[in-house]
């Protein structure tokens, strides 16, 4: 059964790392939740080690710094790890074979950012690529807008690589946008052949075992298809955050028979804990 806690601090003695996702728990795109810089120094201060695991398709430093102007300072995480950063490993080392790609960006020049050091084509229009790589999606973006790139990686056979398997984030405003992951699916149940980099795929667990060490790992996130699914996965504990992907779920009712009845329908394990935000 998920305990119910009001603040990490209540077990975060029983793990060697928490690892936190970014979007929803730490913040929500604009600004960080209401006391979760505290929180997390508070932590810090009692000796945890903390960590940061997210599906941005962009590089861990670029992470790094975005947080940083939040109000995170960079000193309070041992490790920032995203799925962008994971598939700039595998394509360095050569893992990911192609080397041409038509990129999907949420803004101009993420592509270059993302592409540094990397002996790769970033190509304009899908017919000189060999691969296509969603990596983030503008605001407000609707999934129609790409149907000409992925009917091209049908016709083609490309490989569509995702860095961001979210289907949606939370953004200010008690909102959420649509995210890459979903544009991936679609292609995905169409026939389309995808590889996806990030939470629930267990590579990107594994990269945080690798540079924490350690056995007893507790994931935080607020999405129980990406968090707690790949955390369960993984043999970690986890905490659901209510108030960010899934908050209108839990705005009436039984906090505990909702978790149930969405993990339920998601076909997902029960997280450890649940809490409403990081605290």
């Amino acid at each position: 059964m998920t305990r119910a806690i009001e603040s990490i601090q209540e077990v975060a003695k029983g793990y060697d790392a928490i690892i936190l996702d970014q979007w929803g728990v730490l913040h929500d795109g604009s600004e960080p939740y209401p006391g979760a810089v505290t929180a997390l120094e508070a932590l810090q201060g009692a000796g945890a080690r903390l960590a940061v695991l997210s599906n941005s398709g962009k590089r861990a430093s670029e992470n790094e710094a975005r947080i940083a102007a939040m109000g995170f300072a960079p000193g309070l995480f041992d490790q920032i790890m995203t799925s962008g950063e994971a598939l700039w490993q595998d394509v360095r080392s050569g893992r990911v074979p192609e080397r041409s790609y038509c990129f999907v960006e949420r803004a101009h020049g993420d592509a270059n950012s993302w592409a540094g050091g990397l002996d790769v084509t970033i190509c304009d229009v899908p017919e000189t690529a060999e691969a296509i790589l969603i990596m983030g999606l503008p605001e407000n973006a609707a999934a129609a807008d790409w149907q000409d790139v992925l009917d091209h990686a049908m016709t083609a056979n490309l490989t569509v690589y995702c860095s961001n398997p979210d289907r949606a984030s939370p953004r200010s405003g008690n909102r959420n946008t649509l995210a890459p992951g979903a544009l991936a699916h679609m292609h995905m149940e169409n026939g389309g052949n995808v590889v996806f980099y990030g939470k629930p795929h267990r590579h990107v667990f594994e990269a945080v075992e690798r540079s924490l060490g350690g056995s007893r790992l507790l994931m935080v996130g607020d999405s129980l298809e990406h968090d707690i699914a790949g955390a369960h996965g993984a043999g970690w504990d986890s905490v659901f955050v209510q108030g960010g992907l899934l908050r209108e779920n839990f705005t009436a009712g039984d906090a505990a028979d909702t978790l149930a009845e969405l993990c339920a329908v998601e076909g997902v394990p029960a997280p450890t804990y649940r809490m409403e935000l990081l605290a």
